[in-house]
């Protein structure tokens, strides 16, 4: 495991993603950002706009490409739902017939502690929309990533990812109780593997890969959680002083795709490199 060492970047917990992005210019670089309708992603797509890039948020509802169109400027919006394979290759290959090259790759949309439910190939609902979904998003995008001759893939994760690791002889519970925090621990974990292995195998195409923990930013996010458990939450968020707003979130994720001394992240999670789940 490479040692972490700090950037010295002049950002802290308190910075927001316009700290991070100002005098960055990316006019002419075109962003695919999932989950770009709301919370973190919303403040993701909304500040890559503002610094010029050409955002793509694809949503699994008309409501959220609206909620998208009337945030972010010049946006462009397209459907997608990550847990149906057929979905989201029609979405990749309606982008890849355009031509155009993809800089930027957001994996932000996700999921948490939701009771259980399973896709339509049996997948746990959690590892399907947090890791799958947005492996084959990511290997269906693959031409477009390397055409951009320095694309950024950046997955958010979760300090989460501490729960658990992955369960490779019983990943979608089908023989062990459903426990849906260990459910979560086990998606943020893929996530970063994912990042790790890909950052590997895409350095020698031009294409790095990021993962992170934004912060507990939860919004959304916690719809499924009882007042008790955001108490918790919050409780230990305060803590590690990691409570954060979408602004200040986004300024993890931001770094990941902007900051020129950025070096790859990595996670206790990496002791399971070379394991990395596949579909």
């Amino acid at each position: 495991m490479t040692q972490q060492h700090p950037l010295k970047s002049g950002f802290d917990a308190y910075s927001t993603a316009m700290d991070v992005i100002a005098g960055v210019n990316l006019s002419g670089k075109v962003a695919i950002v999932t989950g770009g309708h709301s919370n973190l992603g919303l403040e993701a797509a909304r500040v890559l706009a503002g610094a010029g890039a050409h955002v793509i948020v694809p949503t699994r509802s008309e409501a959220g490409a609206v909620q998208a169109k009337e945030t972010i400027p010049g946006v462009e919006t397209a459907t997608m739902d990550l847990m149906d394979p057929a979905s989201i290759d029609a979405f990749a290959e309606d982008f890849l017939s355009t031509g155009r090259s993809l800089d930027i790759l957001l994996n932000s949309a996700g999921i948490m502690a939701t009771p259980l439910a399973r896709d339509a190939s049996g997948n746990e609902a959690q590892l399907s929309t947090n890791h799958l979904g947005h492996f084959r998003l990511t290997s269906r995008l693959w031409p477009a990533l390397v055409a951009a001759k320095g694309a950024r893939v950046v997955s958010v994760s979760s300090r989460g990812h501490q729960i658990a690791g992955i369960d490779f002889d019983d990943v979608n519970f089908d023989r062990r109780d459903y426990d849906k925090w260990v459910a979560y621990g086990q998606s943020k974990t893929a996530n970063v593997l994912f990042a790790v292995a890909l950052d590997e195998r895409g350095a020698q195409h031009g294409v790095r890969a990021y993962s992170l923990h934004p912060g507990s930013v939860l919004g959304p996010l916690a719809r499924h959680l009882t007042d008790e458990e955001i108490d918790l939450v919050r409780g230990a968020s305060r803590f590690r002083r990691s409570d954060r707003s979408p602004r200040q979130g986004h300024e993890v994720d931001g770094a990941g795709r902007i900051h020129p001394g950025l070096v790859r992240f990595q996670s206790a999670a990496a002791r399971h490199r070379g394991r990395l789940l596949r579909e």
